[in-house]
């Protein structure tokens, strides 16, 4: 069996995620004091009591979703898991690719936390609330929903966001031309289109000023070869080398989650098990939906966590 760890990105996050893992594991507390300490920030008392509404914000959604998906892997790790000697490759969804170069020794935990502090408020920062805008499109093909965008845009920023899975794509960018997008995918025979309740358009060119963020921040960064290749939203295909990393996470900021193809090219590569590491299980079910014979596997809590030691260890 050939195997690969996924770790999820912003949507994951809910009110006490982490709670059992750090009360269960001091190896798990530890890493929350890390990321606390790193950031100058109670952010494990923000993830355990919330209130969610302060969670949700994209600047503590971030690094809070590393932080346990790096303690659930800690503890793994002290249980006899290896990233190195188990896992073929590690992918991320979106704000997940830095906790999979986290996992893989890329980034340490304290750098990730503040990298990841900074990309949230940078995409936060880049477009003046209600400005901008995300929609779902689900039923449509890839190739139909960039057909839409492009309708939509009339001069404007129009594109894709994220290929989740079949029948289930993101557009982003201003709001009146997503507004438009939905009408049209509508029109195109979309099963449901409709606009999401998040608070910048992520992943489209709006973001250009977060991603000039990012590559001053990812600049700064002690960033090493990870111990397994990471497979790119940006290209859906794996890379190791520092440099090409820290361009394709600042290429990531504007451009599309190519999740749909990671999987894809994971299964093509022999992975046959997918195992989510962290708070929720959306990778898990997208699995489902891509590709027949491969099997995800969500690991969040302390159960999860002791039947995932027993089958590799």
């Amino acid at each position: 069996m050939t195997i690969a760890f996924t770790f999820p990105g912003q949507g994951s996050q809910a009110v006490g995620m982490g709670k059992a893992l750090a009360e269960t594991f001091p190896t798990a507390a530890e890493v929350f004091a890390e990321v606390d300490d790193a950031l100058g920030q109670k952010l494990s008392t923000l993830m355990w009591e919330g209130p969610d509404a302060e969670l949700t914000l994209t600047e503590n959604a971030q690094p809070a979703l590393m932080a346990v998906s790096l303690a659930v892997l800690r503890v793994l790790e002290e249980k006899g898991v290896s990233v190195a000697r188990d896992a073929a490759f590690v992918a991320g969804h979106s704000l997940g690719e830095y906790s999979a170069l986290a996992a893989a020794g890329a980034l340490s935990i304290a750098d990730t936390a503040r990298l990841l502090k900074i990309r949230g408020r940078a995409m936060q920062a880049a477009v003046p609330v209600g400005e901008g805008a995300m929609a779902a499109l689900l039923g449509l093909s890839f190739d139909d929903a960039v057909a839409v965008a492009a309708e939509a845009a009339q001069g404007q920023v129009c594109q894709t966001a994220n290929d989740n899975a079949d029948g289930q794509v993101v557009v982003s960018g201003a709001k009146a031309a997503i507004e438009r997008a939905v009408e049209i995918a509508k029109g195109r025979g979309a099963k449901r289109a409709m606009m999401l309740n998040v608070s910048a358009p992520f992943h489209c060119a709006l973001m250009r000023p977060a991603a000039d963020a990012m590559a001053e921040a990812l600049a700064k960064v002690d960033l090493h070869r990870p111990v397994v290749p990471v497979v790119a939203n940006v290209l859906a295909a794996p890379i190791s080398d520092p440099d090409e990393i820290r361009r394709r996470l600042v290429e990531q900021v504007t451009g599309t989650v190519r999740w749909r193809e990671s999987v894809r090219w994971l299964a093509a590569h022999g992975v046959t098990r997918l195992y989510e590491i962290g708070s929720g299980k959306v990778l898990t079910g997208l699995v489902k939906r891509i590709v027949d014979g491969v099997e995800g596997v969500a690991v969040g809590t302390p159960v999860d966590v002791e039947k995932m030691v027993v089958d590799l260890v």
